[in-house]
């Protein structure tokens, strides 16, 4: 069988060696650390924001936001529906309640028309006192439509933790993913565009926020010579170790977000002249990371082409390629949850495919990849 092709594989650089040698030889393996102080600064330069806190992963940064936001038991957390599961798990965690918006189309992430819908839907149910927050999602590392999302929350006054795992690098007319909301989150996770292994960062410009988040991920110690808690906490902060591979990931992840984008015009350009295959484009002002490559398929335009018939051709080619998100409102842990909205998700994922667009994919497994899809569509005329 010939060699995977892997979705989203990691891509390493040439100085995370150098930063994990350096953590080995100055003994600083134990979580925390001059690699965690600096990877936080990186994220906080290149972001322009203000404070970062480096965690174990994307989840646990969700998670703290979630309790850094006030969300407790019998609240109402309003959830994209179009995403992976850790975006709405830690809603359960705090035991407050999902409900889940729909995808528009431009974007296909949170529809902030549906998202007004909601909102005013259950303050008409006398629910306004708990409406405690917004997660919008940036999925594939496309924007969502945060100046829209943003005015709803301010009009509402309902504050917004804003999902970006997979948008790192992605920007709306230059402003970066995961600044917009009160808090944002990013993923670090192996098949994320840059990695630490496993890993996440909770960003703000409230100073405040971002010293809990620490002192909650580091078990909520209390000030003392012995061990004192007077708060619950949780071990979610990341290790010296992790955050050395994140700070050599850095150094690469203006390229990285150019081989991906550059995936994208390969995929582009194989497409251009097959009917009913589309491409998610950028609007106006809006810049994605191209974290994963994907597209929606008509089989009733492709001669009976559909999502599926691609994937299992790949998959027969030892390549990997996924089904979009199956929304959250689907899923049977949240089948009887609340979902606003016309089924726009419902659609992408019943059509939608997510291509192999690691950084790292040579020209061998780039003609691998074409020469299935050519055949997929030659044998469909």
């Amino acid at each position: 069988m010939s060699e995977k092709i892997w979705l989203s594989s990691p891509h390493m650089g040439e100085k995370e060696q150098q930063f994990v040698k350096e953590a080995f030889d100055t003994n600083w393996i134990a979580p925390l650390g001059p690699h965690v102080n600096g990877f936080e600064s990186d994220l906080q330069e290149y972001n322009n924001i203000q404070h970062v806190a480096a965690l174990m992963s994307g989840t646990s940064a969700l998670h703290l936001g979630l309790i850094l936001l006030g969300v407790g038991t019998g609240d109402i957390v309003l959830c994209q529906s179009f995403t992976f599961s850790a975006s709405a798990n830690p809603i359960v965690y705090q035991g407050a309640e999902p409900v889940f918006i729909d995808s528009e189309q431009d974007t296909w992430n949170m529809d902030p028309i549906a998202l007004r819908t909601a909102i005013e839907d259950l303050i008409e149910q006398g629910k306004k006192h708990r409406l405690k927050a917004i997660v919008p999602v940036h999925l594939y590392g496309m924007p969502a439509k945060m100046d829209e999302i943003m005015a709803i929350s301010k009009e509402f006054g309902i504050p917004v933790l804003e999902d970006a795992a997979e948008a790192l690098g992605s920007h709306i007319n230059g402003k970066k993913c995961g600044t917009f909301g009160d808090l944002g989150v990013y993923s670090f996770n192996g098949n994320k565009i840059i990695t630490t292994s496993g890993g996440g960062a909770l960003a703000s410009n409230n100073k405040e926020l971002i010293e809990k988040a620490r002192f909650l991920s580091t078990q909520a110690r209390d000030v003392a010579p012995h061990y004192q808690h007077s708060n619950i906490g949780y071990n979610y902060r990341l290790s010296n170790v992790l955050a050395g591979i994140g700070r050599g990931q850095m150094q690469v992840l203006g390229e990285r977000i150019e081989q991906r984008r550059a995936m994208f015009e390969f995929y582009t350009e194989i497409f251009s002249n097959i009917s009913g295959v589309n491409l998610l484009k950028e609007p106006k002002g809006y810049f994605s990371n191209r974290w994963l490559t994907t597209i929606l398929v008509d089989s009733k335009k492709t001669g009976g082409v559909s999502r599926e018939v691609i994937r299992l051709q790949l998959e027969q080619d030892n390549i990997e390629s996924r089904p979009l998100w199956k929304p959250m409102h689907l899923q049977p842990v949240y089948e009887n949850s609340r979902f606003y909205g016309s089924g726009v998700c419902e659609m992408l994922f019943e059509n939608g495919l997510c291509l192999p667009s690691s950084s790292n994919l040579d020209e061998e497994d780039r003609n691998r990849i074409k020469n299935n899809i050519k055949l997929i569509f030659s044998n469909a005329l």
